[in-house]
């Protein structure tokens, strides 16, 4: 399974201690960037992140950020992307096993090397329940067809 990996400027070293781990875990990873601290705009990390995640190129998303908050909120307004800012791993693996979420966001700033791994791992390693929750994602994608036709 490949995941898909970005970050911003503030998350450089966290992405690669990250990508390291989830090669560990067992899966491939397509990085795209950045590589450096100097100042970026993440909107231009998370979009294509998000569309290789749309497109079947990559199985989920992984995105980094100071807050994890920036990186979720341009993740969410790419089409077929449910991605959820998790800071611990009950909510990181709820968010996979009830939400059917396909992209992670993570704050470098907000949790420390260790906790992102656990959140990671929680993540990458729940399956969707579906049954009833899948009635909801069910909701959640009508509401974005809705809002994309301008009738919600």
């Amino acid at each position: 399974m490949r995941i898909a990996v970005g970050c911003d400027h503030t998350a450089v070293a966290l992405k690669q201690e990250l990508i390291a781990f989830v090669e560990e875990l067992g899966f491939s990873v397509r990085d795209f960037g950045v590589e450096s601290g100097a100042s970026c705009h993440y909107p231009e990390i998370a979009e294509p992140v998000c569309r290789a995640v749309a497109a079947g190129e990559c199985a989920l998303g992984l995105l980094i950020c100071g807050t994890g908050v920036g990186m979720s909120l341009a993740a969410n307004k790419v089409t077929g992307i449910r991605c959820a800012v998790c800071s611990e791993s009950y909510s990181a693996e709820m968010t996979r096993r009830h939400n059917d979420a396909n992209v992670l966001a993570v704050g470098a700033r907000v949790v420390g090397s260790e906790v992102a791994k656990r959140i990671v791992q929680a993540f990458l390693s729940t399956p969707f329940e579906g049954g009833r929750h899948q009635t909801r994602v069910d909701m959640i994608m009508d509401m974005e067809k809705r809002s994309r036709e301008g009738t919600l």
